[in-house]
């Protein structure tokens, strides 16, 4: 691994678009630590905030055909040793579906990747393994329990009182059909389930019996329970962003979040990120209705129990790879990708924007993936890939909260 030192970003205010408009003053954007080993390829970064308020990353490392999946915490403003959760040669490995550490409300970790089934490309299960201490971890297995040699991916885990949600894309009832054409099979179905700290699953439901066969799932806490958040796929190939919602004792019916009517025959690769705080939900998504790349996001209306107008967050040809949290009470920060670099912007319930702020620069190819923020405290947290030398890295930054531009 290497240290970088701390130092503040100097942001261009050059852009080949002249209609974007870039904070570039002051310099905001500090680089906290940059992930590398000679000879080994970093990749699949996600962060997490535990209930307790601390951060963890998780990620990657790739040698040859060994995999393993690491772990590091935030204390006092620095990353811990990593620490090693699973090691494996036979996962499948997805520049989009990518493993993931959780932590319980007791401090319990869970984390969960991709092991092969079956010696087809794409028949793999999600793999869970617990630990009480961050350095002893239980055996790993199944989330799902359908032993069906079929896709089982895109997870999302929420915390849940003292339990842990689980949401996934579940292929049992594919089988016989190919990636991305199920038509010979059945649907890729929206799954999820509680677990609690032992591993035990206390109750399962299928959410949705037609989803998007690879899109990212995410969830965050609504009022009364869970709202999750996925890419539908219609009989007529429509693939926009549904949500259904726990309401006490069941769930609503699937309903979308806004109509685009994008009509795409494979899938997109490009699922929605949610957020909530005090029981308020947002949702960012991408689209490319029509031919036109958007990235949008949306707040529940609780009154009306619908999400309010969609509000265009991108400066005109995004890539998408969204994420995003709440800042405060219908005040959002979203990320994306555009154009080669990695953008954030606020926004509000009433569809005021702060000017984007550009945070990093990025290949924008599969192999970098994802970039990923999280909230620690007075910070933002954002980590992605870097894949511009031979062996890929991890880049680290943070933002103060209070220095972020505000519509």
């Amino acid at each position: 691994m290497k240290q970088t030192h701390f130092l503040f970003i100097f942001l261009s205010l050059l852009s080949c678009n002249p209609n974007k408009k870039e904070v570039s003053s002051p310099q905001i954007v500090q680089e906290l630590y940059t992930f590398s080993e000679p000879g080994v390829v970093f990749g699949q970064p996600y962060l997490f905030t535990a209930p307790s308020g601390v951060v963890y990353l998780s990620w990657i490392e790739r040698v040859n055909e060994v995999n393993k999946m690491m772990y590091s915490e935030r204390s006092d403003g620095n990353w811990s040793p990593p620490r090693t959760i699973v090691t494996g040669t036979d996962w499948f490995v997805n520049w989009a579906d990518y493993p993931q550490l959780a932590a319980f409300e007791d401090g319990t970790l869970v984390a969960f990747y991709l092991r092969k089934s079956s010696p087809s490309t794409f028949s793999y299960d999600i793999m869970l393994t617990f630990s009480l201490d961050g350095e002893n971890w239980s055996e790993p297995f199944a989330l799902h329990d359908d032993g069906t040699h079929t896709e089982h991916g895109f997870v999302s885990m929420l915390p849940w009182g003292e339990n842990m949600f689980f949401t996934w894309l579940d292929g049992r009832h594919t089988s016989g059909g190919g990636h991305h054409d199920h038509d010979h099979g059945g649907a890729m179905t929206l799954r999820a389930a509680v677990l609690n700290t032992e591993g035990a699953k206390l109750v399962e439901w299928e959410l949705d019996d037609r989803v998007c066969d690879c899109c990212q799932t995410t969830s965050s806490m609504g009022a009364d329970g869970p709202v999750v958040f996925y890419r539908d796929r219609s009989a007529e190939e429509v693939r926009d962003i549904y949500w259904v919602a726990y309401e006490g004792t069941d769930w609503s019916s699937p309903m979308p979040i806004y109509n685009d009517f994008w009509e795409i025959a494979g899938c997109p690769v490009n699922g929605p990120r949610s957020a909530s705080l005090n029981g308020q939900s947002a949702v960012t998504w991408f689209s490319g209705a029509k031919g036109k790349s958007t990235v949008k996001t949306a707040f529940f209306e609780k009154a009306q129990n619908h999400f309010g107008e969609a509000i265009l967050i991108d400066l005109g040809k995004p890539t998408g790879r969204v994420d995003m949290l709440m800042l405060e009470d219908n005040v959002a920060l979203v990320s994306w990708l555009e154009e080669g670099g990695i953008y954030l912007r606020t926004v509000d319930k009433s569809g005021k924007k702060s000017e984007p702020l550009l945070v990093g620069n990025i290949s924008g190819t599969r192999s970098s993936g994802f970039p990923q923020m999280t909230d620690e405290a007075h910070h933002v947290i954002l980590a992605w890939t870097d894949d511009s030398e031979d062996t890929a890295t991890i880049q680290t930054v943070q933002i103060r909260k209070d220095l972020l531009p505000r519509p």
